[in-house]
């Protein structure tokens, strides 16, 4: 940490907060050809998150990094909880409606998304010391009447229904009121905040037209010039969003995703996108990531040694450093072919971090059977299938037969059994009538 200290320090003399984002690939558009000026002196900016559900995810990651460089080069950020927006929902990137979120999880989503902010952006004693809002403060003032004459006059629907994200649904199942007015929505955000003295915002690509909006605005009723960028959507090398796996998104809150899960999904990424994670995620100065690359062609380069880099960094960033112990510990413990005896303690503590199944009986179960039931896979034939490709562990020894059945002498402690498929996929199994 410190080294990275001062080779931000140094970078930080060398270079603008524009230019060293732009060199990290995390500028893919801006407004204004004068921003690299711009940023050369603090600024107050802002980056807006719909509490549409109670965590965000991988792809939002990117722009809280985004934001904690600003913040690094001396510019305040305002982290705006949407509590008003989620309640008309953005349709940007949407082929349909979403559904309509309750009062009570709105409320509970908000109060989530603050306490991530509040341990992502602590307070500081600092003149750029973070700020957190909820746009409910201002739109709830606000009347249908007031919206349309005082916001609604400022827009023309030529440009609205030119909008990428409307063609598209107008040639699909259509768009509701609410969703088309989600952009005045957004650029009352901007005014309003770029009269508290906010002048750029920064938000995904797929934001550009909301962010354009609210520029216009701000010229209309102040005649006066806001800016903003935009930083690319995690996507991988194929094109796919890199913010999900097959189990699902790769959820920020450990509630939904235990930092093993988290630090799991970041080691399963591939060669051809780990750098540019690495250069997006991470705090890692260039030329420690730039030694990474080139060790990750040499003939005797550690496998994985890339994505090991990259899921300790990002699971200390989101988890902090007791959240990575967890992790790699349950790492090293569930390695299948480790030859370290489990204990029913160790087991307990994986728990929280594994995917956790309770059954009433184990013992007289075939290997195919528990594997089943256990959700280690999704049928039969195909626990068999994992015994015969010799990828199928119990307790980290592998699984030679498909009717193994399981004794007693199998149990971690008379309650306890660990089940891996391969390397990456582990459920482990307890026994409720023990507990």
């Amino acid at each position: 940490l410190a080294e990275n200290s001062f080779h931000f320090l140094y970078s930080r003399l060398m270079n603008s907060a524009f230019k060293y984002l732009q060199e990290r690939g995390a500028i893919e558009n801006t407004t204004s050809d004068d921003l690299a000026e711009f940023l050369s002196t603090p600024r107050s900016f802002y980056i807006g998150f719909d509490p549409t559900k109670n965590s965000l995810h991988l792809g939002s990651l990117v722009g809280i990094v985004v934001a904690k460089q600003l913040q690094r080069y001396g510019h305040t950020p305002y982290l705006l909880i949407g509590g008003a927006t989620a309640r008309n929902g953005d349709p940007s990137g949407k082929t349909v409606e979403r559904e309509k979120i309750s009062e009570e999880q709105i409320e509970e989503n908000i109060a989530r998304l603050r306490q991530f902010f509040f341990k992502i952006f602590p307070p500081t004693n600092d003149a750029n010391s973070p700020m957190i809002l909820n746009n409910h403060a201002w739109f709830s003032q606000l009347s249908a009447i007031d919206f349309l004459r005082d916001l609604g006059k400022d827009f023309r629907l030529g440009p609205m229904l030119s909008k990428e994200s409307v063609q598209i649904r107008l040639q699909g199942e259509g768009m509701s009121f609410c969703e088309f007015a989600y952009p005045l929505l957004q650029a009352q955000d901007f005014l309003h905040l770029f009269q508290e003295g906010v002048t750029l915002q920064i938000g995904g690509s797929d934001q550009w037209g909301n962010m354009v909006s609210g520029i216009e605005l701000i010229r209309r009723k102040q005649g006066k010039k806001a800016r903003a960028l935009t930083f690319p959507l995690l996507t991988s090398a194929d094109g796919k969003k890199l913010g999900k796996t097959e189990q699902g998104a790769i959820w920020l809150d450990e509630s939904l995703l235990s930092p093993y899960g988290f630090y799991q999904s970041l080691l399963q990424v591939g060669d051809q996108d780990v750098l540019v994670l690495l250069k997006l995620l991470t705090f890692l100065p260039l030329d420690q990531i730039g030694s990474i690359e080139k060790q990750m062609d040499l003939p005797d380069a550690i496998p994985n040694r890339a994505q090991t880099i990259l899921a300790q960094e990002v699971t200390r960033f989101v988890h902090g450093e007791k959240g990575l112990i967890r992790a790699m510990r349950a790492t090293e413990i569930a390695r299948p072919g480790k030859n370290a005896a489990l204990t029913g303690d160790a087991l307990a503590a994986m728990a929280q971090d594994l995917p956790c199944v309770d059954l009433d009986e184990i013992v007289g179960l075939s290997f195919v059977e528990l594997a089943f039931q256990a959700g280690l896979v999704r049928s039969k034939s195909e626990a068999a299938r994992l015994v015969k490709s010799r990828g199928a562990y119990l307790n980290n020894q592998r699984v030679e037969k498909p009717d193994y059945t399981l004794s007693q002498e199998d149990l971690v402690e008379e309650r306890f059994v660990l089940l891996s498929s391969g390397k990456k996929n582990r459920r482990i199994v307890r026994l409720t009538k023990n507990s």
